[in-house]
């Protein structure tokens, strides 16, 4: 008669055992990872340009890795010289309250008609004249503060070159700590392995 092989059986392993080690692994994994997001800045209107500054520059202060692509009009957002501007034309959600005056002047809403905005000469820069006095008075930072603020975080501004070629804009128009010159093909896949994406 032939020998037959004899068969050992390893014992199975602790079902708790394995879920403590998975768990563990779980945690260390987790432990040691750093959280990223990254942003696409469209718009360069000084009420569109604290988004993705005030966003990138509190999620840099919680230790993320943050990337902020600019394209478009959000390019202006890295110049030298900002000087910003809102469109309250067709903003129908931006109701203005006065920043001078009597108290019952300063609480109430000021929605003006589109007509009235559009035929009215230097309507846009009053608008934005009031924006700026309601931020100085109530303490918020400046673009320009907020944007170093990012700068001395970390934060990576990326400039879309396709928009410069676009736009034939010159780089020495805007601030030297741009990271890099990009396109989108570059980009993405940052942001497609961000834990958080947005596009203002």
């Amino acid at each position: 008669m032939g020998n037959t092989a004899k068969v050992v059986q390893e014992p199975a392993m602790d079902r708790n055992l394995f879920n403590k080690w998975f768990d563990d692994r779980m945690a260390e994994r987790e432990a040691a990872h750093v959280p990223s997001m990254t942003i696409i800045a469209t718009k360069g209107t000084l009420d569109m340009a604290y988004p993705p500054f005030i966003l990138s520059s509190t999620a840099a202060a919680m230790g993320w890795d943050v990337s902020v692509f600019f394209t478009f009009y959000g390019l202006n957002l890295l110049k030298k010289d900002l000087d910003l501007e809102i469109s309250p034309l067709g903003n129908p959600a931006m109701p203005m309250k006065m920043p001078v005056g009597p108290e019952w002047l300063r609480k109430m809403n000021m929605n003006i008609p589109n007509t009235i905005m559009a035929n009215v000469p230097g309507f846009e820069k009053m608008a934005s004249g009031m924006m700026k006095k309601t931020m100085k008075d109530k303490g918020v930072a400046t673009i320009e503060e907020l944007r170093s603020l990012c700068l001395e975080a970390d934060v990576k501004l990326l400039a879309c070159q396709m928009t410069v070629d676009l736009f034939t804009m010159d780089q020495s128009e805007f601030i030297p700590e741009i990271q890099d010159w990009i396109g989108a093909a570059s980009f993405l896949p940052t942001a497609q392995k961000a834990d958080v994406s947005l596009f203002i």
